[in-house]
């Protein structure tokens, strides 16, 4: 193993630094080798893919951040059967690229086609149909990992079906994935068909995502948080269905990469390298309720047909976007609300939000459904995401705020997800989980990891020994 040198590393949001010792592995082997050498020098570990967690999660201060990047093989795949073999560290971006010309898409993708493979599964991401697939662990067959305490397993649904449906959402706590067998989704286009409509309040919204999910493969809405009064939560819902077959007059050319790939500018002249320049300057109280007053006004109903990639990955239509935020990065929270109460509790928070003059500048809401992962931030309800720009001065008024959204949701009945929301408190975790799962999480990292050697910030935040 090459001589691990101290380094810095941040979160996606760049709102988050810590000084690790960087590990790369090149070959699977070396996974041990890098356990063996944190148990000897008395140092944690932290599991890293792209490192596009807006939080802790891929971060260990003091200790070795296990970066799997370069493990990105894609080990076997059927053009028939849609199954793919795959390291953890292969990205989306790279996965969809290989498979969308045998007529094949990911069942689940993320906001952005950055994530890696073991990063989706160790967060077990959602994407925009969750109300009908699921998260991506649901489409997993099998998986192989290797463990702290020395063993390599192979999990299924059948086979160590504890570790199965623990370590996919397990935070990458209990193990390194090495190996992953997915199940793709057959398509007959490298094109959607996607609807476009306002909606003028957060009620209408909500209402929008409730009707449309059933009718659709996927919705997703976007919300203006600076709006306020009769307008709170208004916004705008895209709704996208797959083409039959036969119904693309020329899927050759739809499926190949090259049309699928996004814009290098913007309306053709502006380098998108160069925009988020631009945006930072308008990334401001003022700045952001005009541009949303803009888009909602000349918002409208229309249908037209839009490529995969840049309907699924909006957060890569824009290089390094999360920059526009400044120097001190942002803040994103999400929750999930069951779809009895999320009405009312997400009126709270954007009240609150616009009371303390600390208003989101990106809202986004989208239907989901229960899961079986031990894990979970699902259930028969909706999830709102929303950032905050942090500034020099606010910094402790947004930690303070978001806690009180996480006093509102929890008594809601509401949930949180892992990859998100950086100021969750050890109560918190505890409240939305329950005694149950913490005890039955812990129990498997005592088995799995015996010495605590995957120990990141974010396990240390909301898990540790204080829960």
């Amino acid at each position: 193993m090459k001589k691990l040198n101290l380094t810095q590393l941040g979160n996606f949001s760049k709102s988050l630094t810590a000084t690790v010792y960087h590990a790369q592995p090149r070959f699977t082997e070396e996974i041990v080798e890098i356990f063996d050498f944190a148990r000897e020098n008395g140092l944690k570990i932290a599991p890293r893919g792209a490192g596009r967690s807006y939080n802790d999660a891929a971060l260990k201060g003091g200790g070795i951040v296990l970066d799997l990047s370069l493990l990105k093989c894609i080990q076997a795949w059927d053009s028939e059967k849609g199954i793919l073999r795959a390291q953890p560290g292969l990205t989306l971006e790279t996965l969809w690229q290989f498979i969308l010309s045998d007529g094949w898409w990911p069942p689940v993708v993320s906001g952005t086609m950055k994530t890696t493979l073991g990063g989706c599964l160790g967060m077990n991401i959602h994407g925009k149909n969750n109300f009908k697939m699921g998260t991506i662990g649901e489409h997993i067959l099998e998986f192989d990992a290797i463990l702290p305490n020395g063993k390599e397993v192979t999990c299924s649904p059948k086979k160590n079906k504890d570790l199965f449906y623990s370590m996919i959402s397990g935070m990458g706590m209990l193990g390194i994935f090495t190996s992953v067998t997915m199940q793709m989704k057959r398509v007959y286009s490298g094109l959607l068909h996607v609807k476009e409509w306002n909606v003028p309040n957060l009620e209408s919204q909500i209402g929008a995502l409730l009707r449309g999910a059933p009718e659709n493969d996927y919705i997703v809405g976007w919300l203006d948080g600076v709006a306020n009064g009769a307008s709170l939560g208004r916004g705008q819902m895209h709704a996208a269905n797959y083409l039959t077959k036969d119904e693309d007059a020329d899927p050759d050319n739809t499926t190949r990469v090259a049309f699928q790939t996004l814009p290098d500018k913007f309306f053709g002249v502006v380098p998108k390298s160069k925009l988020h320049y631009l945006m930072g300057l308008g990334l401001n109280n003022l700045g952001v309720w005009g541009v949303n007053m803009a888009k909602y006004i000349v918002g409208h109903d229309k249908s037209y047909q839009q490529p995969h990639a840049a309907f699924h990955f909006l957060l890569d239509y824009v290089p390094d976007w999360e920059k526009s935020y400044g120097k001190y990065g942002l803040i994103q929270y999400q929750s999930f609300l069951p779809k009895e109460t999320a009405l009312d509790a997400w009126r709270e928070i954007l009240t609150l939000s616009q009371k303390r003059k600390l208003p989101t500048y990106l809202g986004v809401t989208k239907r989901h459904r229960p899961d079986n992962f031990l894990i979970s931030h699902a259930l028969d309800g909706f999830s709102l995401a929303l950032d905050f720009k942090i500034t020099k001065n606010n910094r402790a008024k947004l930690s303070e705020m978001v806690q009180d959204f996480d006093k509102i949701v929890l008594e809601a009945g509401g949930r949180f997800y892992f990859a998100k929301n950086s100021e969750t408190l050890v109560e918190t975790a505890r409240a939305f989980l329950g005694a149950e799962t913490v005890e039955k999480f812990r129990k498997l990292k005592k088995r799995c990891d015996p010495e605590n050697l995957l120990y990141s910030d974010l396990y240390e935040r909301v898990f540790a020994e204080n829960v």
